[in-house]
């Protein structure tokens, strides 16, 4: 009888120990092959997302309506901003009810949340800032243009701004611990949102100038020297056409010019992000990211955009002034979808699109980012600016997204998922598998589509996994499919079966067998543009 009570009591501890470590598991970023996944509760999870607008959740009574829209779009994370002169509106008096309670709505809704720090910066300017912040100039000064004027933007080079911004962050960090780190409904943190100097290149603070007139920090130096061969282009060009100098200051070793001076202030606000970050994950260490708006092409740094964001261009700038930092993350909203995550992706970072503009376009492009990308998530801007959710494409192709995620998520690194992305002017694309070559289309390449001869064809995509030898995945809206065998020009291809279906609990379940007109007398895999299916292929080969 003891020696059945010892192993009781045994299993138990055992058990409550094994439950410990499963809670103590946050949300982290993990390597899988040539990509990067968000685990969160242990598992992998893509965020199907979207970000509220910037007021919307600066009252508990307003939430009431947005919950229902999020859920009807399938989305199983919410972007949500935290606002620092709510949660502070007196000086070291803190108040996290309004936090609490969306905490706990978004639980009640099974939604998962990314914060959304506005602090320092908003779209570049200090307008979240607290009124003592604001009122107080002298303690808390703000950035000059070259003409000696101050602007409604706190300089990065002030220890003040600094100290209060990662005073409330640490007091944000600690409120999510203790009330969440058990349940993991916070998931990630932006810190601050798009920040950028304006309306010029660089800061013109007495402490500005005083830095602009010191050397370069070794720090960004080596840096340099180490991943020379690494460097992004643009910013390769700019060092070396001052010969790859190794020491002096500013100008002396990135010339003179605007270029210099967005490169300077890069560094800074890299610096004041990576600190608070810094702080903010030792006491909880989820992932941390900043976001970027982008620069137009041919614009001026501050006159044509705001200056020294983290852009493509100065990535390796905010990297080595910023470890800290998880990744850098673009605002979305210029029509060359494809260029810019490129850019983003290009030493191997992983892709998460925190805002996109809410439009018809979205839907397809966040399934491109995941099946192209292998991207963490896709998040429209003003997602509950829809009037009837159940209807947008967003949230029928959440749906599928939510049901392949496992696979998708199983699959990644292996360079077995991919994606497509169609409009009039892009209609084809060929994608290798194993042994398969696959050739998608729009589906108004078929000239018995409706709307084949419209003049503008509508956005449309797809995701496609392969799971075995012969076994895929395909899922979107308006593609047309045809396949051939890599190796051999002699043997055909043809499709053994395909099942239009869905996944409950990770089965499977045959919906419609599709043949007969449906694949064209077995000739093509087809999702007509309008509907929004998963298809399980099968192919075959034959002489």
């Amino acid at each position: 009888m003891n020696i059945l009570r010892k192993s009781t009591v045994f299993l138990i501890v055992l058990l409550n120990i094994q439950v410990g470590i499963c809670q103590n598991q946050i949300p982290r970023l993990q390597k899988k092959g040539n990509r990067t996944q968000l685990i969160v509760e242990g598992n992998p999870f893509i965020i199907l997302g979207g970000e509220l607008g910037n007021s919307s959740a600066t009252t508990i009574e307003n939430m009431h309506f947005i919950w229902p829209k999020l859920k009807a779009m399938n989305l199983n994370t919410v972007l949500i901003p935290v606002y620092w002169e709510l949660i502070e509106s007196e000086e070291a008096k803190f108040d996290f009810s309004l936090v609490e309670q969306i905490i706990t709505e978004a639980r009640n809704n099974k939604l998962k949340l990314v914060f959304l720090w506005f602090a320092s910066w908003k779209n570049s300017m200090s307008c979240y800032a607290p009124g003592w912040i604001k009122l107080n100039q002298e303690r808390f000064p703000r950035i000059k243009d070259d003409k000696n004027r101050s602007h409604e933007i706190l300089t990065p080079f002030s220890e003040n701004n600094l100290m209060a911004d990662l005073n409330a962050f640490e007091k944000l960090m600690s409120f999510i611990k203790d009330f969440d780190e058990t349940n993991q409904t916070v998931i990630m943190i932006q810190v601050e949102n798009e920040i950028g100097m304006l309306p010029t290149a660089r800061d013109y603070h007495p402490l500005a100038n005083e830095a602009f007139k010191k050397n370069v920090p070794g720090e960004l130096i080596k840096y340099m020297q180490q991943n020379r061969n690494k460097l992004v282009p643009e910013f390769l060009d700019i060092w070396g056409k001052n010969g790859f100098k190794t020491s002096g200051n500013w100008e002396e070793i990135f010339g003179k010019g605007t270029h210099t001076d967005e490169i300077f202030m890069a560094w800074y606000y890299s610096k004041y992000a990576n600190r608070i970050i810094e702080a903010g994950k030792k006491i909880y260490p989820l992932p941390m990211f900043v976001n970027a708006a982008l620069n137009r092409p041919n614009r001026e740094p501050g006159s044509g955009y705001p200056s020294a964001g983290p852009l493509p261009h100065l990535m390796d700038v905010w990297k080595a002034a910023g470890p800290s930092i998880d990744f850098l993350a673009p605002d979305i909203y210029f029509p060359a979808f494809k260029h810019w995550s490129d850019l983003y992706t290009r030493q191997g970072d992983p892709l998460f699109i925190p805002e996109h503009r809410f439009d018809n376009t979205a839907a397809y492009k966040s399934l491109y980012a995941i099946g192209h990308y292998g991207a963490l998530g896709f998040a429209p801007f003003s997602i509950e600016s829809t009037d009837e959710p159940e209807n947008e494409p967003l949230g029928k192709v959440y749906h599928l997204l939510a049901q392949l995620s496992p696979i998708i998520s199983a699959n990644q690194g292996q360079g077995k998922p991919e994606g497509v992305l169609f409009d009039k002017e892009n209609r084809e694309t060929i994608i290798q598998m194993g042994k398969y070559e696959f050739t998608f289309r729009h589906d108004y390449t078929l000239g018995w589509s409706p709307g084949a001869n419209a003049d503008e064809w509508p956005m449309t995509g797809a995701i496609i996994i392969q799971t075995g030898e012969d076994e895929f995945y395909i899922a979107g809206s308006g593609v047309v499919v045809t396949f051939k065998h890599t190796d051999d020009d002699s043997v055909n291809t043809g499709i053994l079966k395909v099942d239009e279906g869905r996944f409950e609990n990770n089965d499977w379940i045959i919906l419609r067998h599709l043949n007969g007109d449906q694949t064209h007398q077995g000739r093509h895999l087809r999702i007509p543009e309008g509907d929004y299916s998963i298809q399980r292929l099968k192919l075959y080969t034959y002489k």
